[in-house]
């Protein structure tokens, strides 16, 4: 019993993770019909920016926190204007193309301005572990779930509780028809890049102390949260946080009770057979295209 609670434990922690970039994934994917595969390049900015204004300055972390993610923001927003919006009437596929090139240039980048040695990054409040019914519960596992909800929860108040939240859902739906009635798209896809940006790099901010910040941790990280989108259901913001529980669940349960050598396989097993079985996802729903 103890052991399924700690393996329910991490695979929750890591799911509030896979959640946020998935969200990230979607928010862009509805404005765009774009599938950003540098949105785990975000998530290593985060976690490199916060634990370099943790190491040479002695900010709050909530203004670092904050800091971080309007510099993150802005990455997002340049890239939009710099590489997106130049292509924006070529194909979906060479869109995503730029989007793997922005990718390894911003991964260089941080190679050439932090190295490739680990930045570590305090934990929030303390290294005491927890127990609970046997398991074993690290504090900073209680601070991603808990800012990872809490960015799911604002994320979606936004969406379904703004103006302009709802004026980017309908954007979603159909561009063509949100001009029609009124709707300036161009700058809503400016905001969807800053949003996804800033929500990955949330993700990055609050696990960076668990597996310190390095240039390369958003390559597995970004793929993972690609496939809790498709899990979920890529465009479904419900589906994209669902998929990533889920994903770090089964992830989790992988790991402790097959082995941990397939703790990354497990994500790639699961894409393709939903890709297989269910494209739309789990909580997606079926396209129907008349003929």
């Amino acid at each position: 019993m103890s052991e399924l609670l700690q393996y329910l434990f991490s695979g929750l922690t890591n799911g509030a993770i896979y959640a946020l970039i998935a969200l990230g994934f979607t928010i862009i994917f509805n404005a765009t019909e774009v599938i950003n595969f540098a949105q785990g390049e975000f998530v290593m900015l985060g976690a490199m920016i916060l634990a370099t204004l943790c190491q040479h300055t002695s900010l709050p972390l909530p203004l670092a926190f904050v800091i971080t993610m309007a510099i993150v923001a802005a990455v997002g927003v340049m890239m939009e204007r710099l590489t997106i919006r130049p292509a924006r009437k070529a194909s979906p596929l060479v869109l995503i193309i730029i989007t793997i090139g922005v990718s390894i240039l911003i991964k260089g980048v941080a190679m050439l301005i932090w190295g490739k040695d680990p930045l570590p990054v305090p934990a929030f409040s303390g290294e005491k572990p927890i127990f609970i019914m046997g398991a074993t519960l690290i504090p900073q596992g209680l601070w991603v779930l808990g800012v990872g909800l809490v960015a799911v929860a604002l994320t979606q108040w936004f969406f379904q509780g703004t103006i302009m939240g709802k004026a980017m859902r309908a954007c979603a739906v159909s561009q063509r028809a949100a001009s029609l009635i009124g709707i300036n798209v161009s700058p809503l896809v400016l905001i969807s890049f800053a949003l996804s940006a800033a929500t990955s790099a949330i993700a990055g901010m609050v696990i960076s102390p668990i597996t310190f910040a390095t240039y390369d941790m958003g390559t597995m990280l970004g793929l993972k949260g690609f496939c809790a989108a498709v899990l979920g259901g890529l465009g479904s913001g419900l589906g994209s946080i669902m998929g990533g529980f889920l994903l770090g669940i089964l992830e989790s349960l992988a790991a402790g009770l097959i082995s941990s050598a397939y703790k990354d396989a497990v994500a790639f097993f699961i894409l393709i057979l939903v890709l297989l079985l269910r494209p739309q996802g789990l909580f997606g729903l079926k396209e129907v295209k008349k003929l």
